[in-house]
Order: C-alpha cells, then sequence, then structure tokens
C-alpha cells in the first residue's frame, strides 16, 4: 500500500508551479517558505494566510502572461482571489460608480497587490481593472442574495449578512435602501429582461478568459482572438455588454451552448 502523502508534501507540489520574487533575487520557496493552500473558505472577510505570511517574508509570487499578453496559472488565481478580497472590504458599496472612488482608495488596492505579488505587463490599470469588475460583482451578489429574497423582511434587512461581518451597518443600510428605491427597481427589470434574451450563460472559472482563450486556440482558432477584440471594444466603450460572461455569447454564438 502506498502512503497517504502529508500535507507538506501536497503544499510543496502547490508551491513550486509559481515562481517567487525575493528582495534578492527569483526563488522557489522552500519547505520553509510553503503557505498552506486551503481549500475554499467562503468570500468573506477573508485575510489569505498564504499571501500575508508570503508578504511577511517578502516572497512575491510572479504572475506568468500568456502570448496574448493575459494573464494565468496559480499566481494570477490568486492574485484575482486577493484582488477580490481587497474590492470586497475596502471599496464603498454606496458609489454607484468606480469612478466616484476616492483616488486613495484605489491606490491602497494597487500598493496591496504590488506588495503580494509581481504584478509584471498587466500592471496598475489591470489590477485596478479587475477590482472594479469585482465590486459590482459583489454589490450585485448582496443585491441577488441578501437584498431582494427579503424585500418583505424588514428584520433580514436589518443586519449586514453573516457572511459579510466586515461590512459596516451605516453602509449596509444604505445599501440596502439604494437597491429597494424605484429607481433601481426600474434599472434593475430592464436588466433582467436583456438576460433573459440570453440562450445559455457561459460560466467561467478563476482562471478567466484567458485560460478558455487558450483551448479555444486549439479547438476554434480565431474564436480566441474574437473574444480578446470585444474585450478590447468593451474596455474603450465601443461595444456595451451586460455582464462579463456576454463577450462570450458574441463570440461563440448561441451554436456552442455552454
Amino acid at each position: 500500500m502506498v502512503a497517504p502523502q502529508d500535507k507538506s508534501s501536497k503544499e510543496m507540489k502547490s508551491s513550486k508551479k509559481m515562481k517567487f520574487a525575493s528582495s534578492s533575487a527569483e526563488t522557489e520557496p522552500t519547505s520553509q517558505t510553503t503557505i498552506s493552500d486551503d481549500s475554499k473558505t467562503g468570500r468573506g472577510m477573508s485575510t489569505m494566510p498564504r499571501v500575508v505570511k508570503r508578504k511577511l517574508q517578502k516572497l512575491r509570487p510572479i504572475v506568468e502572461y500568456n502570448k496574448r499578453g493575459k494573464s494565468i496559472g496559480q499566481a494570477h488565481s490568486e492574485m484575482q482571489s486577493y484582488i477580490g478580497v481587497l474590492a470586497r472590504s475596502r471599496v464603498p458599496l454606496v458609489d454607484k460608480k468606480w469612478s466616484q472612488i476616492p483616488k486613495d482608495i484605489k491606490e491602497q488596492i494597487w500598493e496591496a497587490v504590488d506588495m503580494a505579488f509581481v504584478v509584471g505587463q498587466g500592471g496598475k490599470n489591470s489590477v485596478l481593472a479587475s477590482a472594479a469588475k469585482k465590486w459590482k460583482d459583489f454589490k450585485s451578489t448582496l443585491t441577488r442574495h441578501y437584498i431582494l429574497p427579503y424585500t418583505n423582511d424588514k428584520e433580514k434587512l436589518s443586519q449586514p449578512p453573516e457572511t459579510y461581518k466586515f461590512i459596516e451597518k451605516a453602509q449596509w443600510d444604505a445599501f440596502v435602501a439604494s437597491r429597494l428605491s424605484k429607481d433601481f427597481e426600474s434599472v434593475h427589470s430592464q436588466h433582467a429582461q436583456i438576460r433573459e434574451k440570453l440562450e445559455y450563460n457561459h460560466r467561467l472559472s478563476r482562471k478567466g478568459y484567458a485560460g478558455l482563450e487558450d483551448q479555444l486556440e486549439e479547438t476554434m482558432p480565431g474564436k480566441a482572438k474574437l473574444i480578446d477584440e470585444l474585450q478590447k471594444q468593451v474596455s474603450e466603450g465601443k461595444v456595451s455588454v451586460h455582464g462579463s460572461n456576454d463577450v462570450l455569447t458574441m463570440a461563440l454564438g448561441p451554436e456552442h451552448p455552454g
């Protein structure tokens, strides 16, 4: 019988998937610098111990990029998770648009990520764009799962969700009020009708578009470049979409249901 691998062995294998940079030179982590990669701990106020520990050790995973300049790999996934934690915990809920968020908050997010990862060619703009999307997604999650189902239950809406205890009550109360306003109800109804017209909804893991594009390059030549071009047009405001997955809808078409 083969002896089961202990936890430290699994951690070393997981960690060696990433390259690291230290204050002196690029390095691979030793057993002393291996960080436990726990299974999903939810999307609440996670401190992401492995990221924090690496910060203290001055070890920064190097984010890798594919030939189209999209970040990929384990360091990319961890960085995106960390950006999500920062966006959820540091950005006010009550601001309507990302452009209204104070510059110092955006700078804090960038500095925190830059201290934890070697971001590389993506740079500050890509980090903040990701934070903006995650902030919007977070507000959408709160609205769909913790507000709209309880519009007739004032007690349920009186406190922030247990999962997100870091939300201050004053922020929560203001956010709930904004989501129950007639203006928001009208906009939400319009968006719901648009979403219902979609014949399918592609679901992506944290590897994101970059990983999907690599797969499409092999199976459907040309589609990967189309997705890349559509994303560029969306970022430049030339194309309007409702939700990140709609880029896939336009690129792949209804003949390729997910």
